[in-house]
């Protein structure tokens, strides 16, 4: 979708920020908002630049880096951490490997955290894209990691 028609689709409103930049991050085949983007969702807002990138910066769904074509986001909240999301951090860098907030050599995946994922009944926890995956062991990661790799996509149900 060409830039300017996600803008026209909003009026010029504040309140609409959010969604103006999650539309254009999401058009964007690295996942990430340039400054260009920013620079021209200012101007049709008609706010300072500065305004933008400090909501951009503030949210953790928000990168100014190119990222891979799966985001992967480990829950850190204190019910996960109980529940081990550490262990799972360590075993989603190992296989992966990479470190929070690098991408893979290959381009596929990209490794975040989250401060919540909102599914506490299902501890420890992780997103890749908008897909959530819960009860978390070292072979189900490896799992779903493998059927991202082999198909490009997960094709499973919302929650594991």
């Amino acid at each position: 979708m060409i830039k300017t028609e996600i803008l026209h689709k909003y009026p010029p409103l504040m309140e609409n920020l959010l969604q103006l930049l999650h539309e254009f991050q999401n058009n964007n085949p690295h996942h990430y908002l340039t400054e260009d983007d920013l620079a021209m969702i200012a101007g049709y807002l008609n706010v300072p630049a500065s305004s933008i990138y400090g909501v951009v910066s503030y949210y953790t769904m928000f990168s100014l880096r190119p990222r891979g074509k799966h985001i992967v986001r480990v829950c850190h909240s204190p019910v996960c951490q109980m529940a081990e999301a550490n262990t799972v951090m360590a075993k989603l860098s190992n296989y992966l490997g990479i470190d929070v907030g690098a991408t893979t050599t290959d381009g596929v995946f990209t490794l975040e955290t989250s401060e919540c994922l909102g599914q506490c009944d299902s501890a420890p926890g992780m997103s890749i894209d908008e897909q959530y995956y819960g009860n978390l062991n070292p072979e189900k990661i490896q799992a779903i990691l493998q059927e991202y790799r082999n198909t490009g996509k997960n094709t499973g149900r919302k929650k594991r």
